[in-house]
């Protein structure tokens, strides 16, 4: 009886444990990640292969937080991010992409699909834990905020929309 109740105990442990989806095609990358997501056993860690099986594991389990890759199978992690985010019930979740795409454009990308933070492979897993930790307790107002300074900042204000007119009196 005791072994029941120490399993249970184990059980209800886990079911209290904030909950990471972990979306990437390589089996490796999976398991590094989730040794860090899981260790000290402050997290508990899901596991999906690919886009579309990661969106639909999302959608069940409604987990806390989402770490995805860009480059996979069915469907990339840019379009998991915009179905998440497009979503008013799911739009505050914390997500971070995790890729081996490293380029500024790839970044922004990110950025612009809505994604909190986008950090590249290969990484650190002190880095990774202190990106999780940071963007768990990002509130749901900061979130909004970041994203409409960031679109402000990257296609400016209707200020400087330059029209036709414009364009044509200064030629």
């Amino acid at each position: 009886m005791t072994e029941a109740v120490s399993m249970m105990d184990a059980q209800n442990a886990t079911d209290t444990l904030k909950r990471v989806l972990i979306i990437d095609d390589s089996p490796m990358i999976v398991e590094l990640i989730r040794s860090v997501v899981t260790l000290n056993g402050s997290y508990a860690a899901l596991v999906a292969y690919d886009g579309v099986a990661g969106l639909e594991l999302f959608y069940r389990e409604r987990p806390d937080c989402v770490i995805v890759d860009v480059k996979m199978p069915r469907m990339d992690g840019y379009q998991v991010v915009r179905c998440i985010r497009g979503d008013n019930a799911s739009a505050n979740t914390p997500l971070i992409i995790l890729s081996a795409l490293n380029e500024e454009a790839d970044h922004l990308t990110g950025l612009l699909s809505g994604v909190d933070e986008y950090l590249a492979k290969p990484f650190k897993p002190s880095t990774l834990r202190e990106t999780l930790e940071r963007v768990m307790s990002i509130t749901p107002e900061e979130r909004t905020h970041r994203i409409e300074h960031l679109a402000a900042t990257e296609f400016g204000d209707e200020s400087e929309i330059v029209d036709d007119d414009d364009l044509n009196e200064s030629i």
